[in-house]
């Protein structure tokens, strides 16, 4: 079993807290902001649990703006990759506006930031990658 975790996240201050957080558990993690970084490391490596923000102010994958949802779906709708869990970090409860983000996403699960509760993620994330 894999305990290698892919990140997107584009804020530096989230990104700085996962390295953090992470340095303290067995699981090795890359972080990344950039689209076609992260597929290309989801392609290059078996991953036990993707986490994505949802708001992604300056990612891009092929040139083209992306967003958390967006690189959620195309990840469920690889057949390669469709059995990695999801987990969306986001400051939205789940119903927005009438969307429904995890079902729109196909993520497994999400969490509310900030995240002040590192046990719940934690706990979250033992729950995804054990499954």
């Amino acid at each position: 079993m894999s305990d290698f975790i892919l990140i997107m996240e584009d804020d530096p201050f989230t990104q700085q807290f996962y390295s953090y957080l992470f340095r303290r558990t067995a699981f090795e993690i890359k972080v990344t902001d950039n689209g076609d970084e992260f597929f290309q490391a989801l392609s290059e490596r078996e991953v036990a649990l993707v986490i994505l923000d949802i708001n992604l102010k300056n990612t891009y994958l092929n040139d083209e703006k992306v967003d958390g949802v967006l690189i959620s779906q195309m990840v469920k709708n690889n057949e390669e990759h469709a059995n990695i869990p999801v987990l969306l970090v986001t400051a939205y409860q789940n119903k927005v506006n009438g969307r429904d983000l995890l079902l729109e996403s196909k993520a497994d699960d999400y969490i509310l930031k900030p995240i002040t509760d590192f046990n719940e993620l934690l706990n979250k994330i033992t729950k995804l990658v054990t499954v």
